[in-house]
């Protein structure tokens, strides 16, 4: 009972602070009005998480403690995971590294070699060479693809160890994320080499790519506790993401510039939260823009990972329990 009431504690500190800096935070360039109601709205919503905090402790805090006692199980198996999954093929796991790499110079080529004169259009302003700016955004992008597959199937696919009742379920789509995390980290070596190679150096701006990079962990994850305890009663979910992961290459600003968009739509493609992701990838890369320069995005990509991870925790709490009777 001490530690809920020290973890309450902690998390009314954090909402509290997050509150006043959100009340207090002023942008001179921003419309006064605009700046209001986001403000407004980013209050409310936080206020109702944190509701919703209180309301389902139990049920919320459990998962991740579970994922914190169980850590050095989790790094075996995601290893093993990734050894096991190319097991039997020649070229082992090299087949993890080639669809990626044929996708990008696929891209390249068309944009840059094929049509010269569409990437022009879809950059927009931007200068550097498309392939850079292609790669900065695609990168995170392929890890997110290939985590939220996988982890969206991970009960399905661990389903032997799903009927053993001593075994902690709870840890299985973040194996599957962190075996999905291997590649990415080659390709972000991939990528800084790119750069580099292109005279654009490694600086400090660079090391955001790990902040990203979590954020895009955190919020996968907390995706994947909801995916994966649907697609055990509604197998069709599986295509279902498939599909949208194909629309969603597009509906994130990967290959074209959102600055082209009018600035209706720029809000609506913003809601996109991989769309925080992408810009901040660039933003390590290319523009040189601290995270928290961009207040807003940042206080809504997280207001939003919070509710995602939450309903995750909930949901995969409430039908863990049938887990078994219908695998």
């Amino acid at each position: 009972m001490t530690k809920k009431k020290a973890v309450i504690a902690a998390v009314t500190f954090v909402v509290a602070a997050l509150l006043l800096y959100i009340i207090l935070h002023h942008n001179p360039f921003a419309d006064p009005g605009e700046e209001m109601i986001k403000k407004i709205i980013s209050c409310v919503i936080l206020i109702a998480i944190y509701s919703v905090f209180l309301f389902k402790y139990d049920k919320i805090v459990v998962l991740p403690v579970e994922l914190w006692q169980n850590r050095e199980l989790i790094w075996k198996l995601a290893k093993n995971d990734f050894k096991t999954r190319y097991a039997g093929s020649y070229l082992g796991i090299v087949w993890a590294f080639v669809q990626p790499v044929i996708t990008v110079l696929l891209y390249w080529f068309v944009f840059t070699v094929a049509l010269p004169s569409r990437a022009v259009a879809v950059k927009g302003d931007i200068t550097i060479p498309y392939i850079l700016w292609l790669i900065a955004g695609i990168v995170p992008w392929f890890f997110f693809s290939e985590a939220l597959s996988n982890g969206t199937s991970a009960l399905l696919e661990y389903n032997y160890l799903v009927k053993k009742v001593v075994f902690k379920i709870s840890i299985l789509p973040i194996i599957k994320i962190i075996s999905a995390l291997f590649v990415h980290g080659f390709f972000l070596i991939f990528t800084v080499i790119l750069f580099t190679c292109y005279g654009y150096f490694p600086d400090l701006y660079t090391l955001q790519i790990f902040y990203y990079s979590a954020c895009m962990f955190i919020f996968v994850l907390g995706l994947c506790y909801i995916t994966c305890s649907i697609i055990v009663f509604f197998r069709d979910l599986g295509q279902i993401i498939s599909i949208a992961l194909q629309v969603g290459i597009w509906a994130t600003p990967i290959l074209w510039n959102i600055t082209t968009l009018s600035p209706k739509l720029r809000i609506l493609f913003k809601l996109n939260p991989m769309n925080y992701i992408v810009e901040g990838y660039r933003d390590s890369f290319i523009d040189k823009i601290w995270f928290w320069e961009n207040f807003y995005s940042t206080a809504y990509f997280w207001i939003l990972t919070m509710c995602v991870f939450a309903f995750g925790a909930i949901i995969f709490k409430r039908l863990k329990i049938h887990f078994a009777d219908v695998l």
